[in-house]
């Protein structure tokens, strides 16, 4: 599983893993893989500071990247300035907060203790947090530079490459990978309809050709659908020069999701269990469906806002379900992929299974073409 991208970055395989978990994003370097931290929890510059600096004891000299979530384009109110969180909150209509109310009262959920802050806020968004995390991240030996949100401002990309950090942006069509490749990427992320979180609405199978065709000779990393090792020679065969995996690895021994009830939902739901909806951020992201998709979905209720209101909008109801284990609401974004994610395993263990079965699509090949 070593492609010429996996050489030039120094990894034993090709596989690149996304993670909120730095624990994960460690274990995925050390196993041979190319650990990816994602950075759109950490609100505070000392929180990502303090796990970079975790994973620079834990991943034992080997090289991982940071995942943002920058918009190419600023953000502005009258007279130049940014947005604030609090110009934004304001923009919130009171009816979406009443359904939020009214959604979590129809399932008993409790309030959050007097003072207890909400700890999921999705602010990662906002241009200057992630300029933040870059100020953070740039102190350290990255090796990648990952936009969710496609290609990132023009003075990332110098910045990073001024450094040697290579950056990748994420493409759900070809189009998008084009312009990739004008913004001076050096690797796009073919993200199919099959992925957790924010997705388009095109398959892997379709993606991933068509966008390697469009940016040649830039590599492409396929995602979406993808976690055995038989998939990963699909993507190879397909054109790509890795894979990228999210999903796989939440029901890893080494991830926190701080609920026994949503691993248990996880390894109990089938590929057919998940649904894009907008309930989450505004964009359309993969995740497990439960009664609160469904609430937001349903025709009858407001619908979600545009990003990034409904983040905002839904922070504190979202840890309210987690805090309390409210298992009809409780979900998180994740993959078709979660059909096969049966057991708790190791990371270690995952990439044991995804090279075994990466050997036997290659001896399945060979036989196919009379070559063994």
């Amino acid at each position: 599983m070593q492609t010429e991208l996996s050489k030039q970055l120094g990894v034993e395989y090709a596989v690149f893993g996304f993670t909120p978990f730095p624990a994960v994003a460690a274990a995925i370097s050390r196993a041979g893989g190319f650990g990816v931290l994602g950075a759109v929890r950490y609100t505070a510059p000392d929180d990502l500071a303090r796990d970079l600096d975790w994973m620079q004891e834990h991943a034992d000299g080997l090289p991982y990247g940071l995942d943002v979530v920058m918009p190419a384009k600023r953000a502005e109110v009258p007279g130049g300035q940014s947005l604030t969180e609090a110009d934004v909150e304001a923009m919130i209509p009171a009816g979406h907060r009443q359904f939020v109310e009214e959604t979590l009262a129809k399932h008993g959920v409790p309030a959050l203790a007097e003072g207890e802050a909400s700890g999921w806020r999705i602010t990662g968004w906002m241009e200057q947090v992630a300029r933040g995390q870059l100020d953070v991240a740039f102190d350290y030996p990255i090796k990648l530079l990952a936009n969710a949100l496609g290609s990132p401002p023009a003075d990332v990309v110098t910045r990073a490459h001024d450094q040697g950090v290579l950056v990748a942006a994420l493409a759900g069509s070809a189009r998008h990978a084009r312009k990739h490749a004008d913004a001076g990427i050096d690797i796009v992320v073919a993200q199919g309809y099959e992925a957790g979180g924010h997705t388009g609405e095109i398959a892997s199978m379709v993606l991933t050709p068509e966008a390697v065709d469009a940016v040649a000779p830039l590599p492409v990393l396929a995602a979406g659908g993808i976690g055995s090792g038989e998939q990963v020679a699909a993507a190879l065969a397909l054109g790509a020069q890795g894979v990228w995996l999210g999903s796989v690895w939440l029901t890893t021994t080494e991830a926190d999701l701080h609920s026994a009830a949503l691993t248990r939902k996880l390894l109990a739901a089938g590929s057919g269990d998940t649904v894009r909806s907008r309930a989450l951020t505004g964009k359309p992201a993969r995740q497990l469906r439960t009664e609160w998709t469904d609430a937001w979905d349903d025709p009858a209720g407001p619908g979600a806002l545009p990003m990034p209101l409904q983040g905002l909008l839904v922070a504190e109801a979202v840890s309210r379900i987690q805090k309390y284990e409210v298992e009809p609401l409780l979900g998180t974004p994740v993959g078709q992929i979660v059909g096969r994610m049966n057991s708790e395993r190791s990371v270690q263990a995952v990439f044991d299974d995804l090279t075994r079965g990466f050997e036997r699509a290659i001896d399945r090949l060979n036989r196919i073409a009379g070559r063994a």
